[in-house]
């Protein structure tokens, strides 16, 4: 247990260590080739904090742990809309002013849907793994085209500042690319080495696991991401984080996972425990975002105090189930 515990302590330095020079070395490579600073936000930046949550759920897969995979797409959600959405705002109340966020909302909650109508025959297969991760490509070519047409958007001037602050020679910035990408597959490698680990002696699910432990460290970059720019005032920067990583969790995480290992059963309480959280969540973030009626798209410090209560309450459930499990 000790030696599990250890390796999933380092994993989760490790692993957040480089996702950060993966994210930066690949933002400044990408600068370097000549792409608007908006490109690079959306799609560079975007999939690079979604990193950890996808190399991990490939190396849960290829281990034979699916639940771990699941439970890391879907607990990363909850975690990105609970916890670091809901913080956030009750410290620094945020407001929605990018066009492109108000049509990334929508598409998160069809994305949602769409999850849900996959897993609602019991099951994951190779061909609805495949469908998500052809919506994962369908959204990163709709961010291109989002960026390319977006030129003066709210969310363009943050990513220009947040450009220059990480500028790095060509050179470095390729051997952090690389360099980063092999420190996340070790990284997550011992991460899910140790989680499985912990999930076995402690007589509980690895879809538990991964709900908590694992999507909690996973998440952590968004968490970052989200804070910084909060302080800076870039407030679509932060929601545009949280945005875009849940759907990529849902789509790439969830199609990659499926993709290598199909699922014939996936966890019945997947379905009746998690997805309605992750969908609840969801339908909030997009009411609080979006701005129905006329209102201003905000999070602000009640709507966060309502996000992260949400996702304390569930967390909570989550540790008892744990906890009960392994005192029996």
């Amino acid at each position: 247990m000790i030696l599990a515990l250890i390796a999933i302590v380092a994993g989760f330095i490790l692993l957040m260590w480089s996702a950060d020079r993966f994210v930066d070395g690949a933002a400044a490579t990408a600068k370097h080739a000549g792409m608007p600073p908006l490109l690079i936000g959306m799609v560079i930046v975007g999939f690079g904090t979604s990193a950890p949550e996808m190399v991990v759920s490939a190396m849960a897969a290829l281990d034979g742990s699916p639940g771990l995979a699941l439970g890391n797409a879907y607990g990363s959600n909850i975690a990105n809309t609970g916890l670091i959405l809901g913080t956030t705002a009750l410290f620094i109340p945020l407001t929605v002013h990018s066009k492109i966020i108000h049509k990334e909302l929508p598409l998160l909650l069809a994305i949602t849907c769409l999850t849900a109508a996959f897993f609602w025959n019991g099951g994951l297969s190779r061909t609805e793994s495949f469908i998500l991760l052809a919506g994962f490509f369908g959204v990163i070519g709709w961010s291109i085209y989002s960026a390319i047409k977006g030129k003066g958007d709210e969310i363009e001037g943050g990513m220009e500042e947040n450009l220059e602050e990480h500028d790095m020679p060509l050179g470095k910035a390729l051997f952090w690319v690389v360099a980063g990408l092999i420190l996340l597959i070790v990284s997550s490698r011992l991460l899910v080495w140790g989680a499985v680990t912990i999930a076995q002696q402690l007589g509980v699910s690895d879809l538990i696991i991964g709900l908590t432990i694992v999507a909690l460290g996973t998440s952590l970059p968004e968490l970052a991401a989200t804070l910084v720019a909060a302080k800076k005032g870039q407030h679509d920067i932060a929601i545009g984080n949280v945005v875009g990583s849940n759907m990529f969790n849902l789509l790439a995480v969830v199609g990659i996972a499926g993709a290598i290992a199909p699922m014939p059963e996936v966890p019945h309480e997947l379905i009746t425990r998690d997805w309605p959280m992750v969908m609840g969540l969801t339908i909030a973030l997009f009411i609080f975002g979006y701005g129905l009626r006329g209102r201003q798209g905000r999070i602000n410090r009640l709507e966060g105090a309502i996000l992260l209560a949400a996702y304390l309450a569930y967390t909570s459930y989550l540790a008892y189930e744990i906890t009960s499990k392994a005192v029996a």
